[in-house]
């Protein structure tokens, strides 16, 4: 079992910035391909960021040069930094660590963007 705790989340204006963490338990972290999604209600979870076990990423097409996904293998750690924050990225946001299955989820992160 594998438990994800995200934090970073919270209120900033347009503009502005954030860096989201999520802390993974376990030894499969670093064998294991790390996503950001977020979710808006009423609206499908939405894949924001990819960081593979190589460090390779992929972002969908809404952050792309606003948001930088990374990963820490010796503290079991990925980051999105988001920069440029615009009211359309208000959500709450959720990392996940890839398997074969459905993968596992953390409880999510809120980042609300308004002036």
């Amino acid at each position: 079992q594998v438990h994800l705790v995200e934090s970073g989340g919270g209120l900033v204006q347009p503009g502005g910035s954030l860096r989201l963490s999520c802390v993974a338990s376990g030894s499969i972290f670093r064998y294991s391909d790390m996503d950001w999604y977020r979710q808006v209600p009423g609206k499908q979870r939405e894949l924001v960021a990819t960081v593979r076990t190589a460090g390779s990423t992929k972002y969908s097409d809404s952050v792309v040069g606003r948001f930088t996904i990374s990963r820490d293998n010796n503290k079991n750690t990925v980051f999105l930094q988001m920069n440029n924050l615009k009211p359309e990225d208000t959500a709450v946001y959720y990392c996940h660590l890839a398997t074969r299955g459905p993968g596992f989820w953390g409880q999510g992160t809120q980042v609300t963007v308004s002036s």
